[in-house]
């Protein structure tokens, strides 16, 4: 069984992968400090705030979520853990981006070469359907489609 979601491609781009899923804010100077402060060729989720997520792996993964919360470094850790190849495959979120995660795919697609591709406004139907480890097909319109 399949369902498809339509969103607004932020930074576009066709791939497909392994879901892990938040129903509340990520805060990426929590999630991924350890990881990048040791340099880590993975990142599992430091934020202990953030039930879902804590110590699960974070990098390559599609994060499906509400929103991005935290200070305003939140944007530079994104295109950090990119930089360090430990951040997520993609983004996709239930509502309108925040600026905190816009900042951090456009730092990591324009200055650091590597695209987390990114869809928002997907509605809370597609946060309340996806669960960890699905797989999901993103299109560069927009269109997700889930395999539970």
């Amino acid at each position: 069984m399949s369902r498809t979601f339509k969103g607004r491609p932020i930074i576009p781009g066709s791939i497909r992968g392994e879901t892990l899923v938040s129903s509340e804010g990520v805060n990426p100077l929590a999630a991924w400090k350890d990881a990048a402060i040791r340099k880590s060729k993975t990142a599992l989720c430091s934020d202990q705030n953030n039930k879902d997520l804590y110590n699960k792996r974070l990098d390559g993964r599609v994060l499906c979520l509400p929103q991005v919360i935290g200070s305003t470094t939140g944007g530079i850790v994104l295109a950090t853990a990119a930089h360090l190849n430990i951040g997520p495959a993609a983004l996709l979120f239930a509502d309108h981006i925040d600026s905190l995660a816009a900042s951090g795919v456009i730092i990591s697609d324009t200055w650091v070469g590597n695209r987390i591709v990114t869809i928002d406004r997907l509605g809370r139907e597609f946060l309340d359907f996806v669960s960890d480890g699905m797989t999901v097909d993103i299109t560069h319109d927009g269109t997700v489609t889930v395999y539970a």
